[in-house]
C-alpha cells in the first residue's frame, strides 16, 4: 500500500491529483500496458524522480487512480444518502452520484473498465473490496425500491378487492448489474459538453431502469443475494 507522506498535505494532494488525472488520460488513450513512466513524466512535466516521490511504480499509480475514484464516489454517496429515506429518491441519488462523478472523469471510468484486472496481489484485493462494497450498496438500495413497490402493489390489490397476481421475479443481482451496465457504458457515447446535460442523462437512465425493473410483470416478488454478485466485474466492458 502507498506510504508516501508530505509536510504540506494540501500541496502534496494537489500535485498527486494532477498526476492521477494525467495518468488516467494517458492510460485511457494508450492503455496501461502501453504506457511508460516516461510518458507520464512528459505529460505531467514532473521528473521521473519526482513521480517516484508520489508512487513507487506504474502499478501503484494505477492503484491510486482506482482507489481514489472509488473512495470519492463512496464518500459522496454516503453523505448524500444520510438525509434521504425514500427508496426511489435514494436510487436516484445513487445514479446521480455515479453519473455526475464519472461524466466529469471519463478517462477514469474507461481505466476502471479496461484495466480492472491489471492490478495484482494486495493492490488488486484492496480495489476489489471497494468494488464489492459499492456493489452491495447498490443492491441494497435496489432491494429497498423493489420491496416498497411490492408493498404498494399489494395494498392496491387488497383495496380493489383483487386477488394477488403471479409475476415473473426480477432478481436484484441481475438488476444491479444491469444498472451498472447502463451507467458504465457512457464513456463510449456520452459527451458532457453536448446537448444532453448530466441531469437529463440521470433522469433518462433512472426512468429507463425503473420502467423495466418495476413493470407489472416484474415488480411483485423479490429475489436477490445470488452468489453471482461477488463474481461479476461491474467495470469490465464488452
Amino acid at each position: 500500500m502507498p506510504t508516501n507522506v508530505s509536510s504540506d498535505p494540501s500541496r502534496y494532494d494537489q500535485k498527486l491529483e494532477l498526476i492521477l488525472r494525467a495518468s488516467a488520460r494517458i492510460f485511457a488513450e494508450k492503455s496501461y500496458h502501453s504506457t511508460s513512466m516516461r510518458d507520464i513524466s512528459r505529460a505531467t512535466e514532473v521528473s521521473l524522480a519526482g513521480l517516484y516521490h508520489y508512487c513507487k511504480s506504474k502499478e501503484e499509480l494505477l492503484f491510486l487512480i482506482q482507489d481514489h475514484c472509488f473512495g470519492r464516489v463512496l464518500q459522496r454517496l454516503e453523505e448524500r444518502l444520510q438525509s434521504e429515506s425514500d427508496p426511489i429518491a435514494r436510487l436516484r441519488i445513487f445514479i446521480d452520484n455515479h453519473l455526475s462523478f464519472f461524466a466529469a472523469n471519463m478517462s477514469e471510468m474507461k481505466v476502471l473498465s479496461h484495466e480492472a484486472e491489471s492490478l495484482a496481489g494486495d493492490l488488486h484485493e484492496h480495489v476489489s473490496t471497494r468494488k464489492r462494497q459499492y456493489t452491495r450498496r447498490a443492491r441494497k438500495i435496489i432491494s429497498e425500491v423493489q420491496q416498497a413497490a411490492v408493498h404498494s402493489q399489494k395494498r392496491t390489490l387488497r383495496r380493489n378487492g383483487q386477488l394477488k397476481k403471479d409475476a415473473r421475479p426480477v432478481d436484484t443481482t441481475v438488476a444491479t448489474y444491469a444498472l451498472f451496465g447502463m451507467m458504465n457504458w457512457i464513456y463510449n457515447w456520452y459527451d458532457p459538453r453536448g446537448k444532453l446535460s448530466v441531469s437529463q442523462l440521470v433522469d433518462n437512465i433512472t426512468r429507463l431502469f425503473l420502467s423495466g425493473f418495476l413493470s407489472p410483470a416484474g415488480g411483485i416478488r423479490v429475489q436477490g443475494g445470488s452468489e453471482l454478485a461477488e463474481k461479476v466485474n461491474i467495470w469490465r466492458s464488452a
